[in-house]
């Protein structure tokens, strides 16, 4: 998809989501209606989900695709999301040192964590691609915006 079709989807997408998340302040149905209208949008996207902090683990939210592992911890593009404090976008998930195949036939992934008002992480969304190099700068510039909306007012 070039950068211009993408970037005017993830607009169109962000419009409907601020319209859509006024029902509730409610964190995992905020989780569940972007989880939702991601995976709907984007034929690239083969996993679409959150998984929320617990201590030095995570554990499945909300999400759209095949079954999820439950509990990621050790390692993980998820958890170096978490530890580094930032969105990590990887192009190729078999060259990723420690990575947690869920589904083998996911090779790209991005990971963008969700922060509260405070600053603090207690979620990140993660989105897998049966596709190498399927996201890019765009991708985690609109991600993030979009995961702000989770513990948004």
């Amino acid at each position: 998809m070039d950068f211009t079709k993408k970037e005017g989807r993830y607009q169109r997408i962000i419009s409907q989501l601020k319209g859509l998340l006024t029902k509730t302040a409610d964190p995992v149905a905020r989780m569940a209606t972007i989880a939702a209208v991601l995976s709907h949008k984007f034929d690239y996207f083969f996993w679409c989900g959150f998984y929320q902090v617990h201590d030095d683990i995570l554990i499945v939210g909300p999400y759209q695709g095949p079954v999820a592992c439950q509990v990621l911890q050790g390692t993980g593009v998820c958890l170096a999301a978490v530890k580094q404090d930032k969105s990590i976008i990887v192009p190729d998930v078999h060259k990723f040192p420690g990575h947690i195949a869920c589904d083998s036939r996911s090779n790209s992934e991005i990971v963008v964590p969700v922060r509260n008002a405070e600053g603090k992480i207690l979620a990140v969304l993660d989105v897998d691609s049966i596709s190498f190099s399927s996201f890019d700068e765009t991708d985690r510039v609109q991600l993030e915006v979009i995961t702000a909306m989770v513990y948004s007012s």
